[in-house]
């Protein structure tokens, strides 16, 4: 069955891809004569190419006129207009694709649009890091224990995480696990999305859990006697929106394994054009943003939003060489920028890539990324992150862009919904010592449910007192 996150009353109807043929399958394979980078070395090819063909075959997981859609609502992040909020799992897992840990993600998400939403009084653009998220990028191709090396761990759609010669060999068939695993995934959200669980008015219900348990949940039931105050005027008014009732939701991933994402690129009947069609936006990494790579090549050819991750060693020079390999018509919600700096550097990096990128006419929507810059090892050997360090981030970056009045698009973090001990820090306190509790993740350290809503209180607080009210943009970007 073809899957799709429908996105309320304004949804589009389904548009038809058609298969790629000619100069369209030519454009969609380009990538293939440049240098790609994090890409898995499969045993055999032949079996690799049987996959991609079945791949092409399969019906289309999102549809190019809800990925224009996403690129308008990006339009309006890019503008100042909006704010972004973009969270899920570091790399999705095959055996967590069950209703409970959709729905908990999924309900994390919604509270903290809920909580971003009415305290800084700006639509926000809800986007999971869901249903493609199966692959990571590796700081390294091997890892050893005891003397033992193997092939790294490079998610669920790669190989297994289990430390043997059989798990570790790269399997192409996995990649349609991905797939079928997305659309199930899409399905659920598509679900919970439309049938009445995202409804506005459940705001309490939502909360009941949370709030028996956590300061920061006891704050935020404050919050939603507020907003269910504000929904009873309206109701009383004769206002019950659809709105209130069904919410939009998009998915993306990172564009790591090309074979992937460009047997799932689709030419849209509509328009002619290429959209891969495994998510509505993807971006691509700090380790695969390569100019003159295949990863650059791959999303120039596609008509999604797409989205980059700036390092902190990213030159403002190499900036606006992306926005003219990417966005060459300067089209307000087509590039995102995802700057992920660390907490000690933003405040000294940033600012050059704001200024020269503004003056030079561009609008793209500047996100922070105030999780991959501030990880460190315990000493129990755990990958971490503080949420001491995270905030330091997530301010440093409103505080630039208050500086300079540019405005502070959105947020993208590791979350899940669940109840994990992965980062130090938060209202309810986590400590080094408590990380062996709950250390579920495969790859990166993410935000527990209590951490990720302390976050969205706080980066409200940001966002009225540090950026102050959304600005009127002028043309070319600044306020």
């Amino acid at each position: 069955m073809t899957t799709q996150v429908l996105d309320g009353p304004s949804a589009v109807l389904p548009d038809l891809a058609v298969p790629t043929t000619g100069q369209a399958a030519r454009a969609r394979y380009s990538w293939r004569d440049l240098p790609a980078a994090q890409q898995p070395e499969y045993p055999d090819p032949e079996a690799l190419r049987a996959v991609i063909a079945d791949l092409e075959s399969y019906p289309p997981l999102v549809f190019a006129g809800e990925c224009d859609q996403l690129r308008a609502r990006m339009a309006a992040v890019a503008r100042g207009e909006a704010f972004l909020l973009q969270g899920g799992d570091c790399a999705e897992a095959f055996d967590a694709v069950s209703a409970d840990q959709i729905r908990n993600k999924l309900k994390t998400l919604l509270q903290m649009g809920a909580v971003l939403t009415y305290a800084a009084s700006v639509p926000v653009v809800k986007v999971g890091r869901i249903a493609g998220q199966y692959s990571k990028p590796r700081s390294k191709p091997t890892e050893t224990r005891d003397g033992v090396t193997l092939p790294v761990y490079r998610g669920d759609s790669v190989n297994g995480f289990d430390f043997t010669p059989e798990s570790r060999i790269p399997d192409p068939q996995r990649l349609k696990r991905m797939y079928h695993a997305s659309a199930s995934t899409l399905n659920l959200v598509r679900a919970f999305t439309t049938g009445g669980y995202a409804d506005l008015r459940q705001v309490h219900a939502w909360n009941q859990d949370f709030v028996r348990s956590s300061p920061s949940g006891q704050r935020y039931e404050q919050l939603a006697r507020e907003i269910d105050q504000a929904l009873n005027f309206m109701h009383a008014c004769g206002a019950d929106p659809e709105e209130f009732k069904t919410v939009e939701f998009y998915a993306s991933h990172e564009a790591l394994l090309l074979d992937y994402e460009s047997a799932l690129t689709r030419v849209d009947s509509r328009t002619g054009r290429l959209y891969d069609v495994s998510a509505h936006m993807v971006w691509i990494g700090e380790r695969t943003r390569q100019l003159d790579g295949a990863h650059i090549e791959f999303a120039s050819k596609i008509r999604n939003p797409v989205g980059i991750k700036l390092g902190p060693s990213t030159t403002a020079e190499e900036a606006l060489r992306y926005i003219e390999r990417l966005d060459p018509e300067r089209e307000p919600g087509r590039l995102t920028f995802i700057v992920r700096m660390g907490a000690d550097k933003i405040r000294d990096r940033l600012p050059e890539l704001v200024e020269k990128v503004t003056a030079s006419g561009a609008v793209v929507a500047w996100v922070t990324d105030p999780m991959h810059g501030n990880t460190f090892e315990a000493a129990s050997g755990h990958k971490t992150r503080r949420f001491d360090d995270v905030l330091d981030e997530v301010k440093g970056f409103f505080e630039v862009h208050k500086a300079l009045g540019t405005h502070p698009g959105g947020i993208h973090v590791e979350l899940t919904g669940d109840d994990v001990t992965e980062c130090v820090g938060g209202g309810d306190e986590i400590f080094v010592d408590d990380l062996h509790q709950r250390y579920e993740t495969a790859c990166d350290p993410r935000l527990n449910r209590s951490q990720s809503l302390d976050l969205a209180f706080l980066v409200a607080e940001y966002f009225t007192s540090v950026a102050g009210p959304a600005p009127a943009r002028r043309p070319g970007g600044r306020t």
